[in-house]
């Protein structure tokens, strides 16, 4: 992937996490697995809504676009979870239905953690 990636470039795995952030807005995505560098939606995620009262709290406009550039932080999560390769996302912080910070557990030893961005 690269600076320049569009949703329509992503896999269906890849689209559909993009998607549920952005239909999320804000709050968190949880036990996310990992197989193959792609997200997994069997078992589903847990899904944690963050409803600020008073605010925006329905989905991001982008989500009816077929097609858009994607920003630097979905690219960044989208190549940390192909770079996982096997293993499980725990924890996807979405703000502005974008990814703001991740914790992944990391199967086998430490040395997986250095080829990881995240």
């Amino acid at each position: 992937m690269n600076e320049l990636t569009t949703k329509s470039s992503l896999s269906n795995s890849h689209r559909r996490l993009v998607e549920l952030m952005q239909r999320l807005n804000f709050g968190r995505i949880e036990e996310l697995i990992v197989r193959g560098g792609e997200p997994v939606f069997d078992p589903a995620p847990k899904v944690i809504q963050k409803v600020k009262i008073g605010g925006e709290n329905g989905p991001r406009p982008e989500l009816s676009s077929e097609d858009f550039l994607l920003k630097k932080q979905t690219i960044e999560l989208l190549e940390t979870i192909s770079d996982l390769g096997e293993g499980t996302v725990l924890t996807i912080d979405v703000k502005h239905g974008l990814p703001f910070a991740v914790e992944i557990e990391l199967a086998g030893s430490m040395d997986k953690a250095r080829r990881v961005r995240a």
